[in-house]
């Protein structure tokens, strides 16, 4: 076979497995295993709801708010917001509240430190995390906590939907809407078949003596919290019924600053997290990690690349009808996603948001590898903005 026919045949089955063909194994293993995993409703252990904040003086009372809704017995809550570094109303706004154990220091060195603080200060059972700019479902904290009944569930991670804005960003949300659908339906399968591999900021729980202080460096606290936790032998559920809301970002200009930052994130995290390759130690977690995220954040986009080159060169060097028709498949995704980056056409075809954001995803990750190449991802970094009103569009 000629060289550049295995680069293609590889590049192709690579982006493949990773979007669809590992999903399609999970989903048949499940079948044939059928696990069931029964939470306990009575089950309510002491939690500390933790939310880190850095100038939310715009949405830290909705917060609060919306906080102190959770549907839980109020002797076995605590609520601590630390507002490190911010220099914004935000900590004052939250003084108000005596039912919040409110910390705050001058200086700023980034979430995981300001995580790592107030760990120190929680006495309950199980922590609670959750982003000051999302809002919650009044039964997440119940919903979450009744996994905590059985013993080899270390963390429990809550489902992430997206709103959109009214206006002209409705592109930005439709489409990081449909991503997150996505991972919704692969998170749901990890959980059923062992664990989720890495949980969403936005909400995410473990027992409290299963954390770990997180190096201040690190970018993605979230992600590598939960693995290390999954690393002991334990197992990070997915609950769907447990949710959080975010606002989408104020344009494709700061959602593609926050993939970027994302993406130089999720290399350092896999430069922590080398021990989960060693496939032979726990290999069910190993190749949910693998198949689900080191894939994505590797070789799945370079692959895209080569796929395309190696595409075009068989066209050009090979008479075979079948690369050729392959190559105008490719052109015409490619086109399509160029025409998706059009807000205006996009809304009128929405089929066109599918291949746009998938190449926007994908050109995020490149970019922030040679981000963290650089070393220039603080962990402390400028907040992204968010869009104002919001209609809900992924539930």
């Amino acid at each position: 076979m000629h060289f550049w026919e295995y680069v293609f045949a590889v590049s192709l089955f690579i982006v493949f497995y990773n979007y669809f063909g590992y999903a399609l194994i999970v989903a048949l293993l499940n079948q044939l295993i059928k696990r069931a995993d029964t939470p306990d409703n009575a089950h309510m252990p002491s939690v500390s709801f933790i939310v880190a904040s850095f100038n939310e003086e715009d949405c830290i009372e909705k917060k609060i708010t919306d906080s102190l809704a959770q549907e839980y017995p109020r002797e076995k809550i605590e609520f601590i917001f630390i507002t490190d570094g911010s220099t914004d109303r935000t900590a004052e706004i939250i003084a108000r509240y005596p039912q919040i154990k409110s910390m705050h220091r001058d200086e700023r060195k980034g979430k995981s430190a300001a995580i790592n603080r107030a760990v120190e200060t929680a006495t309950n059972e199980i922590l609670i995390f959750s982003d000051a700019n999302t809002f919650l479902n009044p039964e997440a904290t119940r919903n979450i906590s009744r996994h905590y009944g059985n013993g080899s569930v270390g963390g429990v991670a809550g489902e992430k939907k997206v709103i959109t804005a009214a206006g002209t960003n409705n592109e930005v949300g439709a489409g990081e809407g449909l991503y997150w659908k996505y991972e919704s339906f692969l998170k749901k399968m990890d959980s059923r078949f062992y664990s989720v591999v890495g949980a969403a900021g936005e909400l995410f729980s473990l027992r409290r003596n299963l954390f770990e202080p997180v190096d201040p460096s690190v970018v993605l606290d979230d992600f590598v919290i939960s693995l290390k936790v999954a690393a002991k032998g334990y197992r990070i559920l997915y609950e769907p019924q447990a949710y959080a809301m975010e606002l989408p970002s104020f344009s494709i200009g700061d959602e593609q600053k926050r993939k970027v930052r994302i993406a130089a994130g999720g290399f350092q995290a896999m430069n922590m997290l080398r021990g989960l390759l060693r496939f032979w130690k726990q290999p069910k977690l190993s190749f949910l990690y693998i198949s689900h995220r080191v894939l994505r954040w590797t070789l799945s986009p370079l692959c895209l690349v080569l796929a395309f080159v190696a595409n075009a060169i068989l066209c050009f060097t090979n008479g075979n009808a079948l690369f050729l028709a392959l190559f105008l498949l490719q052109l015409g995704f490619y086109t399509a996603a160029a025409f998706g980056s059009s807000g205006s056409l996009s809304e009128k075809i929405k089929i066109l948001k599918v291949p746009y954001y998938f190449v926007f995803m994908n050109l995020s990750v490149i970019l922030g590898f040679f981000r963290f190449l650089k070393g220039a991802q603080p962990a402390a970094w400028e907040k992204a903005r968010r869009s104002q009103s919001a209609v809900i569009i992924h539930k």
